[in-house]
Order: structure tokens, then sequence, then C-alpha cells
């Protein structure tokens, strides 16, 4: 019979304190801790309690930033200073819920509720509050090896990683960007087999929220000179005695290291020259043929397609070797050949002291000239 009566007694105890409960002011968070990704919305769910005979008048939401109790606050219902970022989505009931828009990491920290109501003594404010932290999206690039660069043929793989996942109950969904377009959904970008199509700036953002995206991540994709060709200057048909330009262009990544030009003569290949551009002054006959470049850098090299130089014009001929003018003759007739203009020739000739005193007499018959000798043609 005692023991009967002693639970009774605490069961009423019980249900009277469970009442002074319900009449007592109180705030419940739903979430002690949130985290959230920077640019994103977050929402920080909570209801407050107090004595039903009471009236709330005002509801403020605060941070650990100020004094909790007496502000200045992030949002004041009498003062109506809510910003375009700070939402109050709760009323003056039971709910006092507050959302934050395109969150900042100035952001984080403890948030607490607080409620006044018409009674002298119903000031309250719920601590502990809710404490927000908030991350970047970051990304993980997998390689098939440690080194630096990536190359054309090789598989790359990116990760955006949202550091607010716990991999069980919470997993974002992913969107993917190249240079500011999107390309593809999931958490992992795959580039399989690449290509110098492949290289750009690279983002990640929360699929549903766009506004959350990572840092910036460079895919310089290296490869091989491509697209490789010759342009003249100021045409690949010219009269003798104007200046020629051949100019190699090609794409590579890293740029072009060096240059070689060729000449097809005689069906040998010669090297001519190694830089960017090829000069040609005051072109001759000698300088007719066809001409190729090949652009190199470490990933491999490329030729040009072939481009033929035509030289028109009638023939005069002067040494600069020891500055002699030769009227040169070949005992058949005007014909000559010239490999090119470097080449050593042997000529029988008549020539003559370019002097005031030059006369007949001083001339010296089927004399073997060996000259270096350009070609200057008049119409």
């Amino acid at each position: 019979m005692c023991a009967e009566h002693k639970n009774l007694k605490w069961t009423l105890m019980l249900l009277f304190l469970g009442g002074i409960f319900c009449s007592t002011y109180k705030v419940d968070y739903d979430q002690q801790h949130i985290c959230a990704v920077k640019g994103s919305s977050v929402a920080i769910l909570c209801s407050f309690y107090y004595p039903s005979e009471e009236k709330v008048q005002s509801v403020l939401w605060g941070h650990e930033r100020n004094n909790i109790y007496h502000g200045p606050f992030i949002y004041d219902s009498e003062l109506n200073n809510i910003t375009s970022r700070f939402h109050y989505i709760g009323n003056k009931h039971h709910n006092c819920s507050f959302k934050i828009h395109q969150v900042e990491h100035s952001d984080a920290g403890e948030y607490t509720f607080r409620f006044i109501t018409d009674s002298e003594k119903g000031k309250w404010t719920g601590k502990p509050g809710s404490t927000l932290k908030i991350v970047n999206l970051t990304m993980i690039v997998t390689k098939p090896s440690e080194k630096e660069t990536m190359k054309e043929g090789d598989t790359v793989n990116v990760t955006c990683v949202n550091s607010c996942d716990d991999g069980r109950k919470r997993s974002s969904e992913f969107i993917w960007f190249k240079d500011g377009e999107s390309i593809i959904e999931g958490p992992v970008l795959h580039l399989i087999n690449m290509s110098y199509t492949n290289s750009g700036n690279y983002t990640c953002s929360l699929k549903t929220h766009t506004g959350t995206t990572s840092g910036v991540k460079h895919i310089d994709v290296e490869y091989g000179p491509k697209n490789t060709s010759v342009s003249v200057k100021p045409s690949a048909e010219v009269d003798a005695g104007n200046n020629v330009t051949l100019i190699c262009s090609s794409h590579a990544n890293p740029p072009v290291e060096n240059y070689t030009w060729y000449k097809i003569y005689d069906n040998n290949i010669i090297a001519i020259g190694q830089k960017l551009e090829h000069h040609f002054k005051e072109v001759t006959q000698g300088d007719n043929g066809q001409y190729f470049c090949r652009a190199a850098n470490k990933h491999g090299s490329q030729n040009s397609s072939v481009v033929t130089l035509k030289v028109e014009g009638k023939n005069m001929m002067k040494t600069f070797s020891d500055m002699f003018f030769v009227e040169a003759l070949v005992k058949h007739g005007f014909v000559f050949i010239l490999g090119n203009t470097y080449q050593r020739l042997t000529y029988y000739c008549y020539f003559c002291c370019h002097t005031s005193h030059c006369s007949h007499s001083c001339c010296h018959q089927k004399v073997s000239c060996i000259y270096t000798i350009t070609l200057l043609y008049t119409k």
C-alpha cells in the first residue's frame, strides 16, 4: 500500500513539472551544428515556447560577434532592419526559423534567437544557439603519375568535394563547368585520352546552388606542333630583285622551341635555316624551288606542306667575294645552273677589273673563276 502511494506521488510530481515547463520560456534548435558551402543558402530551424497567457511582441536573431542580449542584432522585427541576405521565415507564435542566403565565411559562428513578450519578465534568449560552419568546395585531381605536366593521351579524374558531407546521411550532387559553361553532372569529372581541346578552367558547384562555385582548376594539356604551315610575303611569285620572307606558323604547347627550313633541290632535302622566318634579300632565279618548315617542341615535331617559290626576270651577274664585276660567258651559250646562292661554281669566263684604267689588255681569257655568285635580274 505504501509502495503504491509512493508511485502515485512521483507521477503527480512529474505531471506538475511538465506543466511548469509548458508554462516557461524555451528555445529549441533543430541542429546545434550546421555546415554550409560558401555561396549556398542555409536555414536555421528552431521552435520557441512561452506561457500561453502571454503575447510575443518582438523576435530577434543575434550573432556571436555582438552581445546576444542587447545587440545589435542581425534581425529585429521591431526595427525591420533585415538585409537582403537575412530572412526571418518564422512567426510570432512558435516558429523561429531563420534563413541566410549566399552565405559567406564571415557568417560563420553561433546564432541565437531572442524573443520578448508583453510580460515584464518575458525576455528570453535561447542559449546555447546554433553554430554555423562555412566551407569551400574543393577539387582533387588524380593523375596516372605524379608528374607536373599533362599531355595528350593522358587520363585525368577530377573529384568535387563538399567537406560538409558525412558520406552516409548526406551526399551532395554536383555540376561541372568548363570556362563558365556547364558540361556534366556528377561528383567526378573523367577526362579520358585528353587532347588539347580539354585545356581550360574547370569549376564545380552544388547542383541545387549554382552559386556555390569551387576554386578554379586550370587543366593545361601539352602537345606537339599542330597545323604547321608556311606563308609567303609578299607573294610566292615575285620578280627578281625583290625581298621575300617565308614564315612558319604552328600551334604547340609548350610553344615551338625549334624551327628548321628546308629546300627540296634535285631530289635532295637541304636545311637552309633555323628561325621562325627565312628571309631572301633580292631573290634570284637560283632561289626558285620548293620549301617547307619543321616545327618542334619536347613532345614532337611536324612538317608543313610544301610551298613553291617562283622568281621571274632576266639575269645579270655580280661577284661579291672580291667586288669584281664579271661578264660571264660560257663558250656554248648563256646558260647557268645554280643550286643555291651559297654554292661555289666554276666558270670559264672573261672578266675585267672594275677600275678607271680598265682596258681589254688587262683581261685574261679562259681563266677559271671560282666565286660566290648571286644573280641580279631586270625585265
